[in-house]
């Protein structure tokens, strides 16, 4: 059985995408309350994978996610993109006209502003977990609190769904890094079936430098599906570049590493892996 540690609690979307990237086998959940904690269970104990929701179609980039991955030394093993669909619940004996609070994740409360919009009377409250906010109200009987969340959170918790499918956009959509100790990575996942890469490097503050980069993965036939900058603390103008490639060739792949490492600083390939499933 694996350990998996995840930031949320049974229910969430952390717990969904986990159980859909391990679908054939049994896992331990590891419920955290923030990503910080999911990467110290790791570092606890080399045998815990941690489940890291790393970007939004909507909300974008979680950028605090990729300095905690690049930080931890973790190996990306897989990943999961997961469509996101938010459900109004109360507790089993209130309806519609008994709510007069509304709590959940901010991200998903913005996910749902459309909706809430049309509640006007709803006092927005928000709190660290979706699934979280569900457990909340059944564990204290909160009367007049609704949560948003996942619809599977209802039957875990006791709740009624009020409403399904309330986020603005149908096109929401999660992608969950999965991450292990470097030296657990190779029991794992078979590199031989990797068809994509996560990058991290740094470029020397000269004009052009990105592009030579670029021109090489093109020459190379590497197709770069995410490119994100983050600025590097303490050194004025100089960023540090996460990215996302997807390839058929593994040699040629490596063929354009070997390619654009002399013209990086600080080059780490933080993971190869098969390019995640998409699942509703």
């Amino acid at each position: 059985m694996k350990k998996v540690a995840i930031q949320g609690t049974i229910g969430s979307f952390h717990d969904i995408a986990s159980h859909r990237f391990f679908h054939d086998e049994e896992i331990e959940l590891i419920c955290c309350d923030t990503f910080e904690d999911v990467f110290q269970e790791m570092k606890n104990d080399n045998n815990v994978i941690g489940a890291v929701a790393i970007e939004n179609t909507i909300a974008g980039s979680l950028l605090h996610n990729y300095n905690l991955l690049r930080e931890s030394g973790a190996t990306i093993i897989g990943e999961h993109k997961l469509r996101i669909s938010h459900s109004i619940m109360c507790l089993p004996d209130e309806d519609w006209d008994d709510i007069t609070e509304v709590n959940s994740h901010p991200v998903a409360l913005l996910q749902c502003r459309d909706f809430l919009n049309k509640h006007p009377k709803f006092k927005i409250v928000q709190t660290d977990d979706t699934a979280g906010s569900a457990e909340m109200i059944h564990r204290l009987n909160l009367k007049g609190h609704a949560a948003i969340c996942s619809k599977f959170a209802a039957p875990l918790y006791g709740m009624k769904i009020l409403q399904e499918g309330i986020e603005t956009n149908k096109h929401n959509f999660t992608r969950f890094l999965f991450l292990s100790d470097p030296w657990k990575a190779e029991d794992l996942r078979n590199t031989r079936e990797a068809d994509k890469a996560s990058i991290v490097f740094t470029l020397p503050h000269e004009e052009g430098s990105l592009s030579q980069v670029l021109s090489i993965f093109s020459f190379y036939k590497i197709n770069l599906t995410k490119i994100q900058s983050l600025p590097i603390i303490g050194r004025e103008w100089e960023y540090q570049f996460y990215i996302d490639v997807v390839f058929d060739d593994y040699l040629r792949f490596h063929q354009s590493v070997d390619a654009i490492t002399p013209l990086t600083r600080e080059f780490k390939i933080l993971g190869e892996y098969k390019n995640g499933k998409q699942s509703i």
